[in-house]
Order: structure tokens, then sequence, then C-alpha cells
């Protein structure tokens, strides 16, 4: 493992690890208020369609999608302990949880490629081929405008991590991470973590009504 020195302007790396956490939860908390925002809109107009919205819902391919959460929730899993390994000074193994991670997010968003492909084959793409039951046509337009729109977002931020997740997986590679100095591992953990949050609740908005009476 190579030494570590901090950077300008921190003294110590518990300093520079201090501020990359503090750095990295203000900009979730910038994600946040964007989701947020975005979910509120589909709250709202579901309560106004709530019937077309749950006919929309019905199309969606849950078992992607059930996929998909799994595929998330244990990559999350391998990154909290990648976490842990590198501050054991475990660097090797760190990395190789890192890895490992990535190639789940890039299932993920395979995955989700393949479930966009059939949608657009069933044309529920709300564009002008937009084709579905004359009777809740209007509600399922604005539930797919939504849903392409949201998972399309959470595409790119899922995209961002993969890159992230292997970058510093090189790094832990070549022991750069310790119990002294964690701090991009932590932030790329917790964006990692951030980015299955957001997927646990468009699958609970998009998947489940009309299936679980919601």
């Amino acid at each position: 493992m190579r030494e570590v020195k901090p950077a300008f302007p921190y003294m110590t790396l518990a300093q520079q690890n201090e501020a990359a956490q503090l750095g990295i939860w203000i900009f979730i908390g910038t994600e946040v208020l964007f989701f947020g925002a975005l979910i509120l809109g589909y709250m709202v107009y579901r309560y106004g369609f709530a019937d077309d919205f749950a006919a929309a819902a019905r199309h969606t391919k849950i078992a992607i999608g059930t996929a998909n959460t799994a595929i998330l929730l244990t990559s999350s899993f391998f990154v909290a302990w990648a976490v842990t390994a590198a501050k054991d000074d475990s660097g090797r193994l760190a990395a190789m949880l890192l890895a490992t991670a990535a190639l789940l997010g890039a299932l993920f968003l395979g995955l989700k490629g393949y479930e966009y492909a059939l949608e657009f084959r069933e044309h529920l793409f709300p564009g002008g081929a937009f084709t579905f039951d004359v009777n809740h046509a209007r509600g399922a337009r604005l539930f797919f405008l939504f849903y392409f729109g949201a998972t399309a977002l959470h595409g790119v931020h899922a995209a961002m991590g993969i890159v992230i997740l292997a970058i510093t997986a090189g790094r832990a590679r070549r022991g750069t991470y310790s119990a002294r100095y964690h701090a991009p591992i932590t932030v790329a953990a917790l964006y990692w973590h951030f980015v299955d949050l957001v997927w646990i609740f468009l699958f609970a908005l998009i998947y489940l009504p009309g299936r679980s009476g919601g």
C-alpha cells in the first residue's frame, strides 16, 4: 500500500475524508430535490388519472423490473463490503467487489435496454406511434412519459456510477485506500447507494400500481 498524503488545502487525511463525505451528501441532497420534484409530479397526475395509470402500469415488465431491483440491491451489498475491505487494507478484495458491482450495474442497464426494446415494439413510447386502449390512452401517455423520462434519467446516473466504480476499483487494486484514506471509495459507495434507492422508489411507482391495488 503506497503512502497517501492529504491534498491541498487539507491538513490531515481525516479532514479530507470528512470534507469529501460532506460534499457527496450535499450533492445527494440536490439530487433528492430533483427526483423528488419529478416524483411529486407523478403523484399529482396519478391522483388525477388513477385508473389510467393502473392500466398502463400493468403493461410494464414486472419480471424485468424485479430482476433489476435484485441486481441493484446485490450490487449495493458488494459496494458496502468493498468500503469495509478497503478500510481493512484489503485493496485487492475491495477492487474485486467494486468491479463486480460495476458489472452488475452494466447488467442492470442491459436489461433495461432490452425492456425498452420490448416497449417500443409494443408502441408504448409516448410519441406519434403510441397505441393504447382508447379508454385509458390519455392518462397512459402521461404515465409512459414519466416512465421513460424518469428511468432514462436514472439510467444516466447509473451509467455514471458504473464508470466511477470501475475507476475506483482500479485505484483500490493499486492499494490507494486504507483506514486512514478512504474518501473516494466512500463517496463512490454513497453515490451508488443513492442510485439504488432512487430505483426502489421508481420500481414501486412504475411496476406495482394496478398489481398491488395501488
